[in-house]
């Protein structure tokens, strides 16, 4: 077996992949409990937290690599900036699970369902662009289509809360625009996270 000076030099693009990976499983989560009954959204919210708990323990552990390691793929303030978009990306997307469970929203609308099929594409890209971080001249497409992404889910955003404000009273309206807004976020965090990739990009450049 070749022996590697510094073993740890693509910790932190296997880090930031697996906290995109907890994301992807986030929004498992977050398909089952749109699905599920009310008896069932404390369960589903609860392990949706236990995703989110993970990431940020992958989050610190990424501190820690980078703190250790001698040599990172690149400069510690841009893994760190990778890392902390993703972190916050989940969160929201676990604060949206908890709203719904608090809330016991049902007959959610089917925007949400559009939202996550954009937030799982946007973190399966992302995970495959975190290991591919030492290689930056193939990532300019990533970055295209996360952009690309992120613009459906602003227009999928304005459309639902139009569509809220049309069907529902205003207390029941401010709690299912609550977690509209969570949900957008999501795509928002996602979107900075490959804004950030397309600013390396160009200083690498």
């Amino acid at each position: 077996m070749k022996l590697r000076l510094f073993p740890q030099e693509n910790a932190g693009l296997v880090l930031l992949a697996q906290m995109a990976q907890q994301l992807t499983r986030g929004v498992g989560t977050m398909s089952a409990l749109l699905g599920a009954s009310t008896d069932e959204y404390e369960a589903l919210a609860e392990e949706l937290h236990q995703h989110e708990g993970a990431s940020t323990d992958l989050h610190f552990a990424l501190l820690t690599s980078m703190r250790t390691s001698f040599v990172n793929p690149l400069p510690r303030e841009d893994l760190y900036v990778l890392s902390r978009f993703l972190n916050e990306a989940i969160e929201k997307l676990d604060g949206a699970a908890e709203l719904i469970s608090l809330y016991q929203l049902t007959k959610l609308s089917k925007r949400a369902a559009e939202q996550l099929e954009v937030i799982n594409r946007q973190s399966e890209l992302t995970a495959a662009a975190m290991q591919q971080l030492n290689a930056l001249d193939d990532l300019e497409d990533y970055w295209i289509d996360i952009l690309r992404l992120s613009k459906r889910a602003e227009r999928t955003h304005r459309i639902w809360c139009s569509e809220l404000l049309k069907d529902h009273k205003p207390l029941s309206y401010a709690r299912h625009r609550d977690v509209a807004n969570q949900l957008v976020d999501v795509t928002k965090d996602l979107r900075k996270v490959a804004t950030h990739v397309g600013s390396i990009l160009v200083k690498e450049s």
